[in-house]
């Protein structure tokens, strides 16, 4: 299981890293919006090597038989190193090539609140709530926590779709 784990939650990881290296450069001219779009694109595209994972460890090492908890073992360690390789990867990003990113995007959501049209108290509430947020994201255990919760659920979702689909019990002698 070790062996399975360890190669697709890698090639996961590397996904979400290579696709988040690859737009950095690109960030000013996407926009936050695309961006976002862009970004859990990718991040389902490397969920999806939770169900490669599952169904090579269910081919390869349970000879064809996996039960649904065997399955979730399986694809939520290959979740969490995928998950861990997304944060990683994130934080040297922030802290190195983008450490204005909270500043930007906290001056974003200023933005989109006025170009809705928001009420002047609206506003206030916003300019409050974006500061709220460059500050929170400054600490690194919370832009860690935060930057987690953005890819985990994705990976949490896929695995038990992968677990209850690739499930194949042992057919019983038949009489």
């Amino acid at each position: 299981m070790k062996r399975t784990v360890l190669t697709f939650g890698l090639i996961s990881g590397a996904i979400c890293a290579v696709g988040m290296l690859t737009t950095v450069p690109f960030a000013d001219k996407i926009g936050f919006d695309k961006g976002e779009i862009l970004g859990y694109t990718i991040i389902v595209l490397s969920a999806l090597m939770v169900f490669f994972g599952v169904r090579s460890y269910r081919e390869n090492a349970g000879g064809g038989l996996l039960t649904f908890g065997r399955g979730f073992a399986v694809g939520i360690l290959i979740t969490l190193i995928s998950s861990a390789c997304y944060v990683g990867t994130w934080e040297v990003i922030y802290y190195k090539m983008m450490p204005d990113f909270a500043d930007k995007y906290a001056a974003h959501m200023v933005e989109r609140a006025k170009a809705s049209g928001a009420s002047q108290q609206k506003m206030d509430e916003m300019e409050r709530q974006a500061k709220q947020f460059k500050q929170m994201y400054d600490n690194p255990a919370i832009n860690v926590v935060l930057t987690f919760t953005e890819v985990f659920p994705i990976g949490l979702l896929v695995t038990l779709a992968s677990a209850g689909i690739l499930r194949k019990k042992a057919r019983g002698p038949e009489s």
